[in-house]
């Protein structure tokens, strides 16, 4: 099971669910396996499979102190930007979708050179900034200067007098790494589907913030390809986590890749799918959203290539029953049919996922 946001992570859901079932059907194999789709919660995951927890000294979106983690198994390493520099770390209540940065996701990168990772996965998600990653590239050392030669401020309009790059001081240990970018989004940097407009809103936007960042990431986009001679703000992804993934791609050597794809290799679902009769998956939401990219489905489609069948337990589902089935659904439950009250289904997501589980057992998929 992935997260039902709001209400329970990944862990909880996969334990209740599991729970239900073991206890309708007591002789049953039950596997529990965490995941994500790159997003909050793709730390969580890698440590459910085995990886260390290491903590780390961060700095979250609006400058306060952080107490952030990692995962790291050998010289494999998953940073998460949703616990570096998201929205969670932000105050109770508060949004700054003008000063919020990504420095934080820096600080995560530098934590895990430093205990020797060669490959540095990158969870885009969950971001609370839209400075295309210019926070995080000013913490492993790169000069973003003004027309003076000065560092620009962090913070989207810090980019806004952007002139010249400067990548001296680019953390040396970058050349020997390999970064992968874990994202459940294509997005551009820029335009109609760009970081900007498609989701700045849900940072706090108002119409005249989207209108400052679209001009502040373009002044990036621009004074980028100048300084490397090469474009990146078209590239798929390259908008994910408010332009993260641009400044991945452009600056770190990064690669773009499912984050829900890269979560199941991390936690070897794979081999987990090699004696399953029954596969159980599912979020907060079922909806268009599923089909580009999020966890629920990446796991439907690796459970048929295994010969196993899956079903859905969700939230709420958005689409009708024959699209599911498309999707790789042999079922799909919502958690809203046992619970019409929206606020009391999600303040009591554990119990009725527990509930779901002995159903699935009562009708007949166990």
């Amino acid at each position: 099971m992935d997260k039902f946001k709001g209400s329970t992570d990944a862990a909880s859901a996969t334990r209740a669910v599991a729970s239900g079932v073991r206890s309708a059907a007591p002789d049953s194999v039950v596997v529990e396996v965490p995941v994500a789709d790159g997003g909050d919660g793709t730390v969580d995951a890698a440590v459910s499979a085995g990886f260390e927890r290491v903590f780390f000294e961060s700095i979250g979106p609006l400058g306060s102190p952080a107490r952030s983690s990692l995962a790291l198994f050998g010289c494999r390493a998953v940073v998460e930007v949703a616990n570096s520099s998201g929205m969670q770390l932000m105050p109770a209540g508060e949004v700054d979708p003008l000063g919020a940065h990504s420095y934080g996701v820096g600080l995560g990168v530098r934590a895990a050179l430093q205990r020797g990772a060669t490959e540095i996965v990158i969870g885009l998600g969950g971001s609370a900034s839209s400075d295309g990653g210019a926070g995080m590239l000013t913490a492993l050392g790169v000069g973003l200067l003004d027309a003076r030669g000065d560092r620009i401020a962090l913070g989207v309009e810090g980019l806004l007098s952007l002139c010249d790059v400067d990548l001296t001081g680019l953390d040396p240990r970058l050349a020997g790494a390999q970064i992968i970018l874990g994202s459940d989004v294509d997005n551009p940097l820029l335009g109609e589907h760009g970081a900007a407009r498609v989701f700045a809103a849900q940072k706090g936007a108002d119409a005249s913030d989207i209108a400052v960042i679209e001009r502040a990431l373009g002044r990036f986009a621009e004074v980028t390809t100048r300084c490397l001679g090469e474009s990146f703000e078209s590239a798929a992804g390259a908008g994910a986590a408010g332009g993260i993934g641009f400044a991945g791609l452009a600056f770190l050597g990064g690669q773009m890749d499912s984050g829900a794809r890269i979560v199941l290799d991390l936690v070897g679902l794979r081999d987990q799918l090699r004696h399953a009769d029954l596969v159980v998956t599912g979020e907060g939401q079922l909806d268009q959203q599923s089909e580009r990219g999020k966890a629920p489905v990446a796991v439907a489609r690796a459970a048929r290539a295994a010969g196993a069948q899956c079903v859905a337990v969700v939230g709420r589902r958005r689409l009708d029953l024959p699209r599911v089935a498309v999707m790789g659904f042999a079922a799909a439950y919502e958690l809203i049919a046992i619970e019409p009250d929206e606020r009391k289904c999600m303040r009591k997501a554990v119990g009725l996922l527990e509930v779901v589980g002995r159903q699935i057992v009562t009708d007949g998929w166990v």
